[in-house]
C-alpha cells in the first residue's frame, strides 16, 4: 500500500482498523497518526513506535516476496518495522510490560509536519514510557543515539546581462565554486561517543540557479545536508555551519537535534537481551525526539539502514520473525 509522506491516510486506516479489533488496546488518532495502548497496570511501559509513510517511489512498486526477502517501497524503511510492531500489537495482551504502540506520519520530511512531533507537543502523556523503541532498520541489532541534522541554504548573488556581454553582469552560478571546493575539502570528524563512533557528513543535495541560456545568472542556491555527532548540541552544529561558511549567505531551513547512545538502565536491559554489541545511528531517527522528551530510546527494527531509500530496498523475513521474537521475549520477562 503507497503510503509517501503526506499520503498516509489509506493505511493509517487499515492500522487502525486492525487494532480497533484488539480488545486489549485502547486506540485513539491524530490526523494519520495511530496510538494504541495497554493498560493492564503493569511495573514497566516500553513505547514501540514507527513511522508509515515512505520516501517518493522509484518504480518499486508492487512489493513482492520471494520467500526470502520482502522487496519493495518501504519494505527496509519501515514497513518491516512497522509489521512486526502492528503484529506484537494484535497479540500482546498477556505481555509482562504495558506497551504504547505509535504509528506515525511525516517521518521523511520536514520536522513540523512530523506526526510524533506532533504527538509531544499535543498530548505529551501518551509517549511517557520507562523506554521507547523506534523500529527503524538496524539489521535486528540496537543502534543507539542518532546523529542530529541541520538542512541550510548557501545564496550567491550576482548581476544579469546578456551572454554575449557576460562582462556587464556577475555570473551567480560561477560564484558558487569557492563553495563547492569547502564542500568538496571537508574532512569528517568521527567522535567517540560513550564508546560508539560516529562520522559527520557535509553535503551539497541540490544546487538551483539560471535563467535562460542567453542570460547571465544573477542568484544561485546550494542546499547542504550537515550530519553531526550526538557531542554537538543542535546550537553548536549551526555556530559551525556559519562559521565553516564565514562570509557567505547561509539560511538554516531545518534542525533536529542529535541524542546520545545513553545505554544505561532500561535500554542497557535490552540492548544485552539483543545480544550483539550495540551501534551507532549514522542517521536521523526520532530517537532523538524521545531523549528530549526525558525517555530514555533506541532503535531495533529489521532490514539493512544501507538499503533505506535505495529502489532495491528490501527486508529478510527471518529478521522480522527475528525481531518480533525478540521484542516479544524481553517484554515478557
Amino acid at each position: 500500500m503507497e503510503s509517501v509522506s503526506y499520503n498516509e491516510r489509506a493505511l493509517a486506516d487499515a492500522v487502525e482498523h486492525a487494532l480497533l479489533r484488539c480488545e486489549h488496546l485502547t486506540v485513539s488518532r491524530s490526523g494519520n497518526t495511530v496510538v494504541a495502548r495497554t493498560s493492564a497496570g503493569r511495573q514497566r511501559r516500553v513505547v514501540i513506535a514507527g513511522h508509515l509513510d515512505t520516501v517518493p517511489r522509484n518504480a518499486n512498486l508492487p512489493a513482492r516476496n520471494d520467500g526470502e526477502m520482502l522487496y519493495g517501497l518501504g519494505s527496509c524503511d519501515m514497513k518491516g518495522g512497522v509489521a512486526v510492531a502492528l503484529r506484537l500489537a494484535g497479540s500482546c495482551a498477556d505481555i509482562l510490560s504495558d506497551l504504547t504502540f505509535v504509528f506515525y506520519e511525516c517521518e521523511e520530511v520536514e520536522s513540523a509536519a512530523n506526526g510524533l512531533a506532533k504527538l509531544a507537543n499535543q498530548q505529551p502523556e501518551l509517549l511517557r514510557a520507562d523506554l521507547a523503541i523506534l523500529m527503524e532498520p538496524s539489521n535486528a541489532r540496537v543502534e543507539a543515539g542518532c546523529q542530529g541534522v541541520i538542512d541550510f541554504d548557501i545564496t550567491l548573488t550576482g548581476k544579469r546581462a546578456h551572454s554575449a556581454r557576460s562582462w556587464q553582469g556577475t555570473n551567480a552560478v560561477e560564484a558558487a565554486a569557492p563553495v563547492l571546493a569547502k564542500l568538496d575539502s571537508f574532512r569528517p570528524r568521527t567522535p567517540v561517543v560513550d564508546g560508539l563512533t560516529y562520522r559527520e557528513g557535509l553535503n551539497a543535495v541540490a544546487i538551483h540557479g539560471g535563467i535562460a541560456r542567453n542570460v547571465i545568472p544573477d542568484e544561485c542556491r546550494i542546499s547542504v545536508n550537515f550530519r553531526f555527532a550526538p557531542d554537538r548540541t543542535a546550537q553548536e552544529a549551526i555556530t559551525f555551519v556559519h562559521s565553516y561558511f564565514d562570509g557567505h549567505d547561509v539560511t538554516i531551513v531545518d534542525c533536529a537535534p542529535a541524542a546520545a547512545p545513553g545505554l544505561t538502565g532500561t535500554a542497557k536491559s535490552f540492548a544485552d537481551a539483543v545480544g550483539a554489541p550495540a551501534q551507532p545511528k549514522l542517521g536521523w531517527t526520532d530517537v532523538a525526539r524521545f531523549t528530549q522528551l526525558g525517555v530514555p530510546a533506541l532503535n531495533f527494527g529489521p532490514g539493512d539502514p544501507l538499503l533505506a531509500h535505495t529502489q532495491h530496498e528490501h527486508v529478510p523475513i527471518a529478521q522480522l520473525h527475528a525481531c518480533e521474537e525478540t521484542l516479544r521475549q524481553w517484554l515478557s520477562a
